[in-house]
């Protein structure tokens, strides 16, 4: 099917699958393009030249050369293998590979901006609750009984004179003036 290698980096390992459809069009057009430069040329007898090795490359006994001279028949010369090299990728698939890092890198910024707006949507919403639950359950300040003026003067003036309670009969009335004012007042804000 194809050919799979595991690139590994900063951004984390992801696998890479290499086709062998890839390979031979890769391999195409490098044979397209060989046949396009090359020009018949007349032949000159030459001395045999050494080919140039790469450090990169394994040594290859040419046996191109050898083959070049026992052919019979029209003279077309059998084509050298052609040899890519394994540590070195494609034109294409590096530009691929390239786009997918910026790719990666990108998304990787993306999710580290919605976790910090996450994490400050958490922060809103637990503040809010937090002020909803403490003005729900707050405890209301404690509204002052109405009449407690009067109400002390003459529970005070019973508690002085308990053998004299004519003298307390004007304290008790304004107690029960105050009493009905305050029932006059409530009775409108109930309807």
């Amino acid at each position: 099917m194809g050919i799979s290698s595991w690139v590994g980096g900063d951004m984390g390992d992801f696998p890479i699958q290499i086709s062998t459809r890839l390979i031979d069009r890769l391999t195409e057009d490098d044979e397209k393009v060989k046949k396009r430069t090359k020009k018949t040329k007349t032949r000159v007898p030459r001395e045999p030249r050494l080919p140039e090795t790469k450090v990169d490359q394994p040594q290859i006994s040419d046996d191109s050369e050898q083959q070049k001279g026992t052919s019979t028949g029209t003279g077309w010369a059998v084509p050298p293998p052609l040899f890519m090299p394994v540590n070195q990728l494609p034109y294409s698939v590096s530009a691929e590979l390239d786009a997918i890092r910026s790719v990666v890198k990108e998304s990787e910024n993306v999710v580290e901006k919605l976790r910090k707006q996450e994490k400050n949507m958490v922060q809103e919403a637990t503040q809010k609750a937090k002020d909803l639950h403490d003005k729900e359950f707050k405890i209301p300040e404690p509204k002052p009984m109405p009449c407690s003026v009067e109400s002390n003067a003459w529970m005070t003036c019973y508690k002085e004179n308990t053998n004299d309670l004519t003298k307390c009969a004007p304290l008790a009335q304004n107690f029960a003036e105050c009493a009905r004012r305050v029932r006059q007042l409530a009775k409108p804000a109930d309807k």
